[in-house]
This record gives structure tokens, C-alpha cells and sequence, in this order.
């Protein structure tokens, strides 16, 4: 991917220098950032609405949206913490409210699970000598979204199942013709249940009253590469090209007649571009607002998801 960046860059005939440090960023849509400085809470919000468009099909063909269509607003907030230089904290929280034609509404704001990692800087950026940053995060998914014994499918977030997962990051930038900078950030996730759900009656993997048994999500991951280039000081394009894949969960138990049920999910993967504009008012507050736009896959849904989020640092 990388490498990618830099035969665009030099076909259209740039000569890179070293990044100025002038540059204001919130960061992208998509991309995850490293660490953060020593003693800053970094508090990013974002909000979202998603809206199905249609689906991709086993064979990568675009459907029509299956009927009654999901729909749901979300908060999801991350709250970062420089405990020194190269090492950082960070939790994410996630709140849904979703609704679905004929299956009703949430039973109000739904908290999802929520990841906690750690992030240590492996390698400091060095721009005079083209040396990126590179980032390890380690963490684990909490299952703290309902999940089993719902009283509605609306409110089915969470696993149920501790998720580990990692991921190594970089990111360096660089100076173009008429002072703009250009930020590279690439990445790759992986995530892995360590856990089994018990499952009970209504649950988030599609059951019904009567069932017992357990659930296991697949395992999935994502990688890509984001650019954000600084029109000015405060003004950034930014945008994040991913692909997603996840296999099937794991489903096994006995229904409400009592007949076992021993099924895995099929697996899917998207490929998702998420261009953005990013506003800046100093170092420490900026506003990003985009869309991320889903063009491949299979056994996933199309959809739009416009959001905001803002960028602060205390």
C-alpha cells in the first residue's frame, strides 16, 4: 500500500521534502492514529446514520437492499491518553439506536462492546531522513452490549465474547510543492474471539425464544491507507481506502423443539473509500465530515453512512 502512495506521488511528478510542522489534522474518517503526547486526552466523538443502499451477493453481484431495511444513529467516542512519550491508553465507547420496519425500535440508546487497547510507538518519525512512525496496538473487545435474552433484535449489540485483536500502524508526512503537506497513514487489524457467548432465548446471532446453546463471532480484520492533504493550514482533504473481511460466527445449540443446530456464518469482505473534509480551528480542536462509500464485496451490505466527528485535545 505504501508503496503504492509513493509511484502516484512521483508520477504525477512531486518532489517530496520533509514534512513542516505547521500542519493542523483531526486525522481521517477510517485510519487509526498512534499515540498521543504525554499527559493529553484526546477526545474524538463521532456521530453517524447508516442507510442501506443494497447488498453485494456471494459472487461479489450487487443486489437490491433486503427488506425491512436496518437503519441506526451512532455515537461512538474515543478517548485517548498519553501515559508517556511512546506509550498511550485508549477506550472506545459505542452507543446505537436502530429501528427496522415491523420489528420496531430500540428500547432507547443501546451501548455496544467496547475495545480497549494499548498503543506503543515502536519507531519514532524521523521526516529529515523519511523515517515513518510505526505504532503496535494491543487490546482486547469487552462484551458490554446486550446480547442475549433481548427483548427485542433491536437491542442486540454486543458479542457477548472477549475479542482480542492487534494492529500495527504507520504513518509519515510530507512536504509538496507550494508548502502542502501530505499524510500517509497505512494499517492492518486483526481480531480473534477468546470466548464463547452463552446464549438464551432472543439473542444478537439470530435466535429465537427457546434457544440454548453458545455463539462465537470469526475471525476479521481490516486493512488500508488513508491521505490528508492540507490545502492550508486549516483546511484538509482527507481520504481512507479499506478493505474489511470477517468470517462467519459459529452458532451451536438446541432451538425451541429441541433439534441441535451446528452452524457457522458465511464469511464477507467490502472494499470501502471514505473521502472526508477536515476543518481546524487551532493544534487542539477540528471537526471532520464524510462518508464512507462501500463499491466491492461479498455477503455484505451497501450502505451510506454520513458523520461527523470533533477532534479535541485537553
Amino acid at each position: 500500500m505504501r508503496k503504492f502512495g509513493f509511484c502516484l506521488l512521483f508520477a504525477a511528478g512531486f518532489s517530496l521534502s520533509p514534512a513542516y510542522a505547521g500542519q493542523w489534522y483531526t486525522g481521517s474518517l477510517v485510519s487509526p492514529s498512534g499515540t498521543t503526547q504525554k499527559g493529553i486526552l484526546n477526545v474524538e466523538p463521532y456521530s453517524s446514520y447508516t442507510q442501506p443502499l443494497g447488498r453485494f451477493g456471494p459472487h461479489g453481484q450487487t443486489l437490491s437492499a433486503t427488506h425491512p431495511m436496518q437503519r441506526m444513529f451512532t455515537n461512538s467516542t474515543l478517548w485517548k491518553y498519553g501515559i508517556s512519550q511512546d506509550f498511550s491508553i485508549q477506550l472506545h465507547t459505542i452507543v446505537n439506536y436502530g429501528w427496522k420496519h415491523d420489528e420496531g425500535h430500540s428500547h432507547g440508546p443501546q451501548a455496544g462492546d467496547m475495545p480497549v487497547d494499548l498503543i506503543y510507538r515502536l519507531v519514532r518519525p524521523d521526516p529529515a531522513h523519511y523515517i515513518p512512525a510505526f505504532n503496535l496496538f494491543v487490546g482486547m473487545i469487552f462484551p458490554t452490549g446486550n446480547y442475549t435474552k433481548l427483548g427485542s433484535s433491536q437491542d442486540g449489540l454486543g458479542s457477548g465474547a472477549y475479542v482480542f485483536r492487534f494492529a500495527l500502524t504507520e504513518q509519515s508526512t510530507y512536504t509538496l510543492p507550494g508548502h502542502h503537506e501530505l499524510r500517509l497513514r497505512v494499517w492492518n487489524w486483526f481480531r480473534r474471539a477468546v470466548t464463547s457467548a452463552k446464549l438464551t432465548d432472543m439473542t444478537s446471532y439470530g435466535t429465537t425464544n427457546g434457544f440454548r446453546g453458545s455463539g462465537q463471532p470469526g475471525m476479521s480484520g481490516q486493512t488500508g491507507f488513508s491521505l490528508e492533504y492540507g490545502v492550508n493550514q486549516k483546511w484538509v482533504l482527507a481520504m481512507d481506502l479499506a478493505r474489511d473481511w470477517a468470517n462467519g460466527s459459529t452458532l451451536r445449540g438446541h432451538d425451541q423443539n429441541g433439534a441441535y443446530i451446528h452452524k457457522t456464518g458465511a464469511s464477507a469482505t467490502d472494499w470501502q473509500i471514505a473521502p472526508a473534509i477536515e476543518y481546524n480551528w487551532n493544534p487542539h480542536w477540528g471537526i471532520i465530515v464524510g462518508s464512507p462509500f462501500y463499491f466491492a464485496g461479498h455477503n455484505k451490505n451497501i450502505q451510506a453512512s454520513p458523520q461527523f466527528a470533533i477532534n479535541a485535545m485537553f
